[in-house]
């Protein structure tokens, strides 16, 4: 038997136990039963990952796949996001997101940079990444066989105008949802390019993944912080990091609770990525009063209102719902 099969062997016989002995938080990971068959508590064995990726995903909370997405698909992505930059297309439902301190747009003069495109699922072209099989059969490891694209994003770091806005704060994703459980949410983020420290690679704590959902909210920076950029609090700075240099193609899967964040684009050049969160069509949605996600609920409800004048008759669950696709089998709850 291979090192790597023994530690795999181990590692299950210690984590294999029934679900009554799994302890959940309110805001944290928490774990039902289902008959998919699942050995490791973070991933599900469908002969895709070797056992050295899964016991990584088990102790990191993340996995780097080189080469994923081919270039060809990543081009027409591309394409896709200029055009709407250009105001070529109109997306419904899609928020274009700018940095607080640059004022000139990569492709339209005088115009403020576009920093993000947040939900796009509406954008034919562009959705197209979240079906993409090769990225699907991964996701599938981690969330089983019923998946749901929750939540989409390109992500355009612009160059640094010297207030360091260009940072995105150490954050957990799970933050953001109400739905769980957390242990069957994963994020899909691919490289446009060249991503290295230069120009503001992601940053990861491993092993955060284990702990419990922590308190976040906007960090108190003097160059400014960009909307619903929150940040976690209490974390340790001195835990150990990765700086996740990727070529362009190679995709990152991480789980929800891994903390991370990414430094400030030093370069001339915009840094382009483009991600998804999935979740397993069984999730089913929680009540975040009471909790630390109180304050992005809020936010969320402040932001919907302002764009759809809904008032009080949508709930932070119903935003999500609305964005939910179905990418794979049935959707049994989400």
């Amino acid at each position: 038997m291979s090192r790597a099969a023994e530690r795999l062997r181990l590692l299950i016989n210690h984590l294999d136990r029934p679900p009554a002995d799994i302890r959940a938080e309110t805001t944290g990971a928490l774990s039902f039963n289902s008959s998919y068959p699942r050995r490791l508590r973070y991933s599900w064995d469908t002969d895709l990952l070797t056992p050295d990726q899964r016991l990584s995903y088990e102790e990191n909370g993340f996995i780097l796949i080189k080469n994923l997405v081919p270039e060809e698909d990543i081009d027409r992505f591309r394409s896709a996001f200029e055009r709407i930059c250009r105001q070529e297309v109109k997306v419904p439902g899609l928020m274009v997101m700018r940095d607080v301190a640059i004022a000139k747009s990569e492709f339209v003069h005088d115009q403020r940079a576009v920093s993000k495109l947040q939900d796009f699922q509406e954008d034919a072209e562009l959705f197209r990444y979240c079906n993409l099989p090769q990225v699907l059969q991964y996701v599938e490891c981690f969330t089983g066989p019923n998946i749901m694209a929750m939540h989409t994003m390109l992500i355009n770091k612009p160059p640094d105008a010297g207030k360091k806005t260009s940072r995105h704060p150490m954050h957990q994703d799970l933050h953001y949802f109400p739905f769980r459980p957390a242990d069957k949410i994963v994020c899909a983020w691919t490289a446009m390019e060249k991503v290295d420290r230069q120009n503001g690679c992601l940053v990861v704590l491993p092993g955060t993944h284990t702990g419990t959902l922590k308190e976040h909210d906007y960090p108190e920076w003097e160059g400014g912080v960009n909307k619903m950029y929150h940040g976690v609090r209490g974390y340790d700075p001195q835990h150990p990091r990765v700086h996740l240099e990727m070529e362009k193609g190679d995709t990152v899967f991480f789980h929800p609770l891994l903390i991370h964040g990414s430094g400030m684009n030093q370069t001339q050049g915009f840094r382009k990525a483009i991600s998804c969160h999935y979740a397993s069509a069984d999730c089913f949605y929680i009540d975040v009063k009471g909790t630390t996600q109180e304050n992005i609920e809020q936010e969320v409800k402040d932001i919907t209102n302002r764009k759809y004048a809904l008032g009080n008759d949508i709930t932070f669950q119903d935003t999500w719902a609305f964005r939910g696709r179905l990418v794979q089998g049935e959707r049994t709850s989400l």
